[in-house]
């Protein structure tokens, strides 16, 4: 009888201890080379026993991302502190008061100097909701030498049809995405964004009222250039299964010549050649730029990614875990991890940093680009308009700009208004 009665006395102050001491925040990250590892350790110091951060590793593609927390917020999960999260998938979480309300003065601190699609992805109805962190925007990278063969001048914006003819000329291929994934989405979305459209017109509406905007002119040109990509051959023999890793594998060969693709192409070439995979040649003769246009005049609206920090609605700490975000989103800790991780800063501050600039000499391009860069659909039902974009538009060979536009329309609207199944 003592004895229990001992150890549940040392059992309460032990709880009692605990509960008194540093609290400890937890911050799901999605899989990166430990550059987030590395921030908490270092504001879990800069903290000074205000709080301690641990890091939770997500799956790695951003579908199973979204699942995962999805289902643990609806549980009303206390244990969700800070969540790394990909900018489509936030309206989902946000629409159901899923994530804590942002403090107004965590808002201006951590958007001061901060490119606009930053914050249109890290808003939801015109207010900020999560913090942004990296961002990220595709370029067009090329091969000087196919270039200067065709005849392409690369110091003015070209379009998708200019770089086809360019890599045909040359008995060339062209490195895109597209597999049955995300990043096809990203594709049809930049290409309905330069043509002057959107894919979805009411983002804000609900699912039974969403009207879509790919029966259209912006929608049929995207459809075109995907299908005649498709179809021609030029995008390569593994094009339906192409995601950015293939395409960069596809650029670096002997057949390259142009290529949409994110920064982390750059970093990744460098590294094989200094591995000795690659001849140095290969790095001289890469150049970039902007995302090509749809149509000639129009405007360049590159593919906008990256990562924003949400904080949970049902974490025990949700003023220490936007004090810990402040420290997270610094544009000193944002440059770091665009240097070491090749992730690109949401703030332009970190742009200055020598570092950032020897790792990525196309670093003023990749600001420019984001400060025009178009976020995918922001819509609490997003995960039913990029499946079924994925399902209507693949493979690349089958997209037709006379069918493909409506198909997918009816599909998506279907499945919003719940008689059709994805």
């Amino acid at each position: 009888m003592g004895a229990s009665l001992a150890l549940a006395v040392a059992a309460g102050i032990a709880a009692c201890s605990a509960e008194a001491g540093t609290p400890t925040l937890t911050w799901y990250i999605n899989p990166d080379n430990g550059g987030q590892a590395e921030i908490a350790k270092q504001c879990t110091q800069e903290a000074g026993g205000r709080y301690r951060i641990e890091t939770s590793l997500l799956p790695r593609d951003a579908a199973s991302q979204r699942e995962q927390l999805a289902r643990r917020l609806a549980a009303k999960d206390s244990s969700i502190d800070i969540m790394s999260l990909d900018p489509p998938f936030i309206p989902e979480l946000a629409e159901p008061g899923f994530l804590a309300p942002v403090p107004q003065d965590v808002a201006q601190k951590t958007t001061d100097g901060v490119v606009q699609g930053a914050i249109d992805g890290a808003s939801w109805k015109g207010e900020l909701v999560t913090v942004p962190f990296w961002a990220n925007t595709q370029l067009l990278w090329y091969r000087k030498s196919v270039a200067e063969a065709a005849g392409l001048d690369m110091t003015k914006p070209v379009t998708w049809q200019q770089i086809l003819d360019a890599a045909q000329s040359q008995g060339k291929l062209v490195a895109v995405q597209g597999a049955k994934a995300e990043s096809l989405t990203v594709w049809i979305n930049a290409l309905v964004a330069s043509a002057g459209g959107q894919i979805v017109t009411n983002p804000e509406a609900p699912g039974t009222e969403m009207q879509l905007g790919l029966d259209s002119d912006a929608g049929r040109k995207a459809a075109q250039i995907i299908g005649d990509i498709g179809r021609s051959g030029i995008g390569g023999p593994g094009l339906p299964t192409a995601d950015e890793s293939a395409s960069l594998t596809l650029f670096q060969g002997d057949k390259g010549s142009f290529m949409v693709n994110w920064p982390f192409v750059w970093s990744s070439t460098v590294t094989g050649v200094e591995q000795g995979t690659f001849d140095k040649a290969l790095l001289d003769d890469i150049g970039w730029t902007t995302y090509p246009l749809t149509d000639e005049g129009g405007k360049p609206t590159p593919p906008y990614g990256g990562i924003n920090l949400g904080v949970g609605a049902f974490s025990k700490h949700p003023d220490l875990a936007y004090q810990a975000a402040e420290c997270i989103v610094t544009p000193e800790h944002q440059a770091t991890y665009f240097a070491t991780n090749g992730n690109p800063a949401a703030n332009t501050k970190a742009y200055d940093d020598p570092a950032v600039q020897e790792a990525y000499p196309m670093y003023q391009e990749i600001r420019d680009s984001l400060q025009q860069a178009v976020p995918r659909s922001q819509t609490p039902y997003y995960n039913e308009v990029s499946t079924g974009l994925q399902q209507t538009w693949y493979p690349p060979s089958s997209v037709d700009p006379d069918t493909t536009p409506q198909k997918s329309t009816d599909l998506i609207t279907s499945v919003l208004r719940g008689e059709s199944l994805l």
